[in-house]
């Protein structure tokens, strides 16, 4: 089972040469990632049991396969990785129809925010049953 997430490849996004600029993937990743969140009621900042829980990007990377142009559709497929104790490893397959043109991977660690300092935490079991909904396709 995976999440789909689409959307349109806006001029802005795209450099001198009609492509879509690589550090947008990055970007779209974060905004295909927020959507899964809010599908299951969720959000990356949220408070539980009085406390704010976020979950900051340790580790994220991109493969580009093929280019993107203004006004393409990219559709955005996330599947669940990895669950771990206090992470979660995200990949995302990016496609224009049939077409396969990136794909990349986003782990994050689920942590409780005081004051502005990030502590890691256990990932509570209400956050931990719904993202294992969307467990990661065979």
């Amino acid at each position: 089972m995976a999440f789909i997430h689409k959307r349109i490849v806006q001029f802005a996004e795209t450099d001198m040469a009609g492509v879509m600029h690589f550090s947008n993937y990055f970007r779209m990743m974060e905004e295909a990632e927020h959507a899964f969140w809010r599908s299951m009621g969720q959000s990356v900042h949220a408070t539980h049991d009085n406390k704010t829980i976020s979950w900051p990007r340790v580790a994220v990377s991109c493969s580009y396969v093929a280019p993107v142009q203004f006004e393409e559709e990219l559709t955005i497929r996330i599947t669940v990785a990895k669950i771990g104790r206090r992470s979660l490893t995200m990949r995302y397959d990016f496609s224009c129809g049939e077409r396969e043109v990136a794909y990349g991977e986003m782990k994050t660690v689920c942590c409780e925010v005081d004051q502005g300092k990030f502590g890691s935490i256990d990932i509570p079991p209400h956050i931990r049953a719904l993202v294992g909904a969307h467990p990661s396709d065979p």
